[in-house]
């Protein structure tokens, strides 16, 4: 007894390792899910691994992201990525399918499953009462081949809810609640799982909103228990025979305690150009809005759609005002078409998008320059939006709406409380987008000329040197290591041409510098490439023949894609030793490989001012394997032969 939800599944998934807060274990993943934005890489990967069956009981391959087809990339790589999924018995969604984790969550997340998916916002689906996790391809690659995935084991912050929300307060705003207090480091290395009476209050979307922006606090997943909610909303999808009730038991340990009442949170918006940015709308005040745009995976269910369509009628979107709405899944877009809910929104003057992650992944409607633009997305980090001087706001669909219509940031309590929503009491079964194993017809693998080989690692060398290619501050994201926009998402599955814009949110020239120094180093802050899991950030480095990053702390799945490359990520023993290093210092490791193999910290030599720093370098036994390979893919080949 005195078990969490999040260790009684992780025991019964457990094949090796002890359940021991910071040690290394291997757990049986039971589902997993790709988008097209990092699948590519994916099925490279996968191909490269070629199992004779894939070993999880479903995998789902998403296309979403790379929607704009202005040229042939993104549709020949949904091409590859059909006929991959063809050949392996991989469910395959079709463009116009939806978002992956609204769409997963309402087809295929089941309570008490592991669920690894290439997206950092896997979690979604923990509103369910799933361990869901997000990591980078190749970690998806591997869980689909030998069913097992490799990871820290977390602590556990059981956040205690009570009360309920008030009218025109939405799951986002508790969400934004615990990014204010904890920020964007404050669940690293932690699983964030709910309980307390005031979850019974929370539809399972609800709970999946809170879920999904979990990942901006950096934490492993997050997690509700699966009760009547759950059990409710699984037999109104006609999957009522997936439901089981889980909970942590009733004097389970924990390692941190937070308490949050629901009655007490008041709408809020996280500010340019960080998810932790917090503040309350009345705090910002009514300023001039001139974008807003509803949807993606953190506020695109029904219910979301459904209170934007109801407080839209018999109103009109602001002429000041673009009002852009993405519904969540085919689903939920069909269900609106019927009920008049569509025809509201577009009588109102909203734009209506296909359901896929649209201008929540920068694929289209950027922002005019310096706009004010109103998202109900889960990431503002800037330029991601398409414009570099857009000032993005995350706020709830609730005050997203009623700010279209007034045309300034606007508090929705007063305006919401007679709308309520009903949950339907049945989904339709829209599975035209779907392609299933038995369905598919599998020919040849497609390729399209974009799709590039992916680098690879070599043997980890006795001594490394080189000169620091960059030096960056605390919470570096992976859109600034690998913009992430309309005019590069195309080029997810060609790592030279993305070289050339690496770092280019902050300068403009990494890539020549790294062709002419030869690789090097990059130096960064505290919590190193939070946000995207795009193991892109990992890949194009190591094409640019970065050996090594010297930072203060590491986001967890960036740190996974580093070591899974070959990349050392060494941590300073001496945080202020960052500050004794500048850009082109030439730097070097006597001994790294003998270093590694003994265990123990690593000596870093700055030969400019002649000073030496102590560097952290904590991996387990696979990883340390990993590094001296070159990577996780040189790795398993080595252990296979």
């Amino acid at each position: 007894m005195k078990k969490s939800l999040c260790f009684k599944i992780l025991e019964d998934h457990l094949l090796r390792g002890e359940l021991v807060p910071g040690e290394e274990i291997t757990i049986r993943m039971d589902q997993t899910l790709t988008q097209d934005s990092t699948g590519t890489m994916v099925y490279l990967q996968l191909e490269a691994l070629n199992p004779k069956e894939l070993k999880t009981q479903r995998s789902v391959a998403y296309i979403d992201h790379n929607m704009l087809q202005a040229g042939f990339e993104n549709a020949d790589d949904h091409v590859f990525i059909r006929s991959v999924a063809a050949k392996r018995g991989i469910v395959f969604s079709k463009p116009g399918g939806g978002i992956c984790h609204q769409v997963h969550l309402e087809r295929f997340s089941k309570p008490g499953i592991t669920l690894l998916g290439s997206d950092s916002h896997t979690p979604t689906s923990g509103g369910m009462g799933a361990l869901a996790i997000g990591a980078g391809g190749l970690d998806v690659a591997v869980a689909m081949a030998m069913g097992e995935y490799n990871l820290i084991v977390p602590k556990v912050v059981n956040i205690r809810l009570s009360g309920a929300l008030r009218p025109g307060v939405n799951a986002k705003d508790v969400i934004l609640e615990i990014l204010k207090k904890r920020t964007v480091k404050g669940g690293v290395g932690c699983v964030m799982e709910y309980s307390g009476e005031g979850i019974k209050s929370l539809s399972v979307t609800d709970r999946a909103t809170i879920c999904n922006m979990g990942a901006e606090l950096g934490a492993t997943t997050s997690i509700f228990p699966s009760d009547e909610q759950t059990r409710e909303y699984l037999v109104a999808l006609g999957r009522g025979k997936d439901y089981r009730e889980l909970s942590a038991d009733s004097d389970a340990i924990y390692d941190e305690w937070m308490d949050l009442d629901l009655s007490e949170i008041q709408p809020l918006a996280a500010m340019p150009h960080s998810p932790d940015a917090v503040k309350s709308i009345r705090e910002i005040g009514p300023i001039k809005v001139d974008q807003v745009a509803i949807g993606s995976c953190t506020n695109s269910s029904y219910s979301d759609m459904m209170k934007v369509a109801k407080y839209l009628e018999g109103k009109r979107v602001s002429p000041e005002v673009d009002l852009v709405i993405s519904p969540g899944s085919a689903t939920i877009l069909e269900m609106l078409a019927r009920n008049g809910a569509l025809a509201t929104m577009v009588s109102a003057g909203a734009r209506i998008l296909e359901s896929a992650c649209g201008p929540c992944i920068g694929m289209g409607q950027a922002p005019k320059t310096g706009a004010v633009s109103l998202r109900t997305f889960n990431r503002n980090f800037k330029g991601r939006s398409g414009t570099m001087s857009a000032e993005v706001f995350l706020v709830s669909p609730e005050t997203a709406v009623v700010s279209a219509v007034a045309g300034v940031l606007t508090d929705p309590t007063e305006f919401f409380t007679e709308i309520e929503i009903q949950q339907p009491d049945r989904y339709p079964e829209a599975s035209g987008g779907f392609i299933y194993p038995e369905e598919a017809d599998f020919g040849e693998v497609v390729m399209g000329p974009n799709i590039k080989p992916f680098p690879m690692g070599h043997a980890l060398e006795e001594n490394v040197s080189g000169k620091v290619l960059i030096k960056v501050g605390d919470n570096i994201t992976t859109d600034d290591i690998v913009p992430s926009h309309a005019k590069l998402l195309p080029y997810r599955s060609n790592v030279p041409h993305l070289a050339k814009f690496s770092f280019s949110t902050i300068i403009e020239d990494f890539h020549l510098r790294a062709e002419e120094h030869g690789g090097g180093f990059i130096l960064g802050g505290s919590n190193y490439g939070q946000g995207s899991s795009r193991e892109h950030a990992a890949l194009v480095p190591l094409y640019l023949g970065v050996r090594g990053v010297l930072a203060k702390g590491f986001a967890r799945i960036h740190r996974s894609n580093l070591i899974n490359s070959g990349i050392l990520p060494l941590v300073f023993v001496n945080p202020g030793d960052y500050d004794k290093v500048e850009e082109f210092d030439a730097l070097e490791i006597d001994g790294i490989r003998a270093s590694l193999e003994r265990g123990g910290d690593v000596l870093v030599r700055n030969l400019r001012s002649g000073e030496e720093y102590e560097m952290l370098l904590e991996v387990s036994e696979r990883e340390r394997k990993t590094l001296l390979s070159g990577g996780y893919l040189p790795y398993l080949k080595e252990s296979t032969k």
